[in-house]
């Protein structure tokens, strides 16, 4: 099967499909036993990342259990920070801790210069599951945009407050612009190598997107996202890239014309009918089941589901969560999900 023949890469080109292409955001996780045998096998999380034969395994394992349409990429975010040079580990219970960056001394630390090194074993895993999967199934890649990532790097961790990242980039722009240009660079460069192994498509995780008023999260979420958009498409011309701001609220519209993504990904709190005439006339949406209604299941799931796609499915449309599949969730709930949108068509 070609690439334009693809369920998924159809969507993101701006066909309306009769059934919606379906993938959801952590498919690949500690809700899955499967998932948790390869874990333990692997050391910690990071080696888990860095290991290209089991990386591809948990990459391909939702797609074996639930023949979804899209497989995404099995590393995290934090590994461009880690390939720049900043230390991490992953704490169990805690997350990810990283040695936090303040300051202009902390960010001339910092070098692209071995980024390729570092991060050869995730072009490796690409390889492996470009070669491995499905016909019709598509590959995504992936990385955080420059906001997100620069919150953990300044935090030295997640945050509630955001209280060191806001104090450097209000404070101190110029010296948070430089770390910001780092990302984009690495960031660019990182994604069109996952392009060059195999990746069909790549998704920007903004997580913390929502948490910047409008004016700075023009400067310091759009402005870089727009200048990776265009390094990727200069670099990797008809690839489609997919943008997920969460938590941005109406900020959604001017985030979409201003990037120039060729698909958004939807929060949970997005209301339906507003991206339905607000975005979805512009671009492919994706989402935005509340992740919650997969670990409850049922008819509530379902009915839930449902509202969705006769809310976006008469357009560009990929069926997906508004955030990551929860470690709580019953792997059958998700298997009953999929059937349902099958049959849809």
């Amino acid at each position: 099967m070609t690439r334009s023949e693809k369920p998924f890469l159809r969507a993101l080109a701006g066909e309306a499909l009769a059934r919606p292409p379906v993938w959801l955001m952590r498919q690949a996780g500690r809700y899955l036993p499967e998932y948790r045998a390869v874990r333990a096998r692997a050391g910690s999380f990071l080696d888990l990342c860095y290991n290209p034969e089991l990386a591809a395994e948990v990459t391909l394992q939702p797609i074996r259990r639930y023949g979804l349409d899209a497989a995404i990429l099995f590393s995290d975010i934090l590994v461009v920070p880690h390939a720049l040079g900043q230390a991490l580990d992953y704490v169990e219970g805690e997350g990810p801790k990283l040695a936090p960056v303040t300051d202009a001394a902390g960010i001339g630390r910092l070098s692209a210069d071995r980024l390729h090194d570092v991060l050869g074993p995730v072009y490796e895993t690409v390889g492996r599951v470009a070669g491995l999967l499905p016909p019709e199934v598509a590959l995504i890649g992936f990385a955080g945009a420059p906001w997100t990532v620069a919150t953990y790097m300044v935090e030295g961790g997640g945050s509630k407050e955001y209280a060191a990242v806001k104090g450097l980039a209000f404070g101190a722009p110029e010296t948070f612009a430089r770390l910001v240009d780092l990302l984009v660079d690495a960031t660019s460069a990182y994604l069109l190598r996952q392009i060059a192994a195999g990746a069909e498509t790549v998704q920007l995780f903004d997580s913390w997107a929502g948490v910047l008023p409008a004016a700075e999260f023009d400067r310091w979420v759009i402005a870089p996202t727009r200048r990776i958009v265009d390094a990727v498409r200069a670099g990797a011309p008809g690839v489609p890239i997919i943008g997920f701001p969460r938590g941005a609220g109406l900020l959604y519209e001017r985030y979409l014309a201003g990037t120039g993504v060729d698909a958004v990904g939807l929060d949970g709190s997005v209301p339906l009918d507003w991206a339905a005439r607000a975005l979805q006339p512009k671009a492919a949406v994706q989402g935005n089941l509340d992740p919650v209604f997969l670990v409850t299941g049922g008819d509530p799931m379902i009915r839930a589901a449902d509202a969705i796609v006769d809310a976006l499915g008469r357009g560009p449309f990929v069926f997906n969560l508004g955030h990551g599949v929860q470690q709580r969730t019953p792997p059958e709930h998700v298997g009953a999900l999929v059937e349902h949108l099958r049959r849809k068509g």
